[in-house]
């Protein structure tokens, strides 16, 4: 189905899974990257409210993204902000995903993309610029 010649690609494997963002800790991530520096309190109202999850869950997840450096508490009040970027996370798992999946191989990734559905020439053009960008 692909073209074996590219399965290498310089991609780093991420064996660090004490820094990989589990989806409990995303849930975290996701109130504190959509409202900025909150109070632990608002993310566990939140999570109550979106998820179900009671407090003690979600301050087991936040201490947890804490002693990953995901986020910072300050005080008063214990504000959670994040170091971890949303971007950066997507990075990540962007990362972990063309390691797992396609073993690493970028040209793979792509291929699978594209053998799914034809592309408008917007898109192509647009796939185009990015990669001109790149050089």
């Amino acid at each position: 189905m692909y073209d074996k010649e590219y399965t290498q690609n310089e991609y780093e494997v991420n064996t660090d899974m004490e820094k990989t963002l589990f989806d409990s800790e995303r849930k975290v991530m996701e109130v504190i990257w959509k409202e900025g520096e909150v109070t632990a309190k608002q993310i566990s109202l939140t999570l109550r409210d979106t998820v179900g999850w009671n407090k003690n869950t979600t301050y087991t997840v936040i201490k947890k993204c804490i002693q990953k450096g995901f986020i910072e508490r300050l005080e008063p009040n214990f504000v959670c902000r994040a170091l971890l970027s949303k971007e950066q996370a997507v990075q990540d798992d962007t990362r972990e995903f063309v390691n797992r999946v396609f073993d690493g191989s970028v040209p793979l990734l792509f291929s699978a993309l594209l053998s799914q559905k034809a592309l408008s020439k917007k898109e192509l053009e647009e796939l185009k610029q990015m990669i001109n960008e790149m050089e």
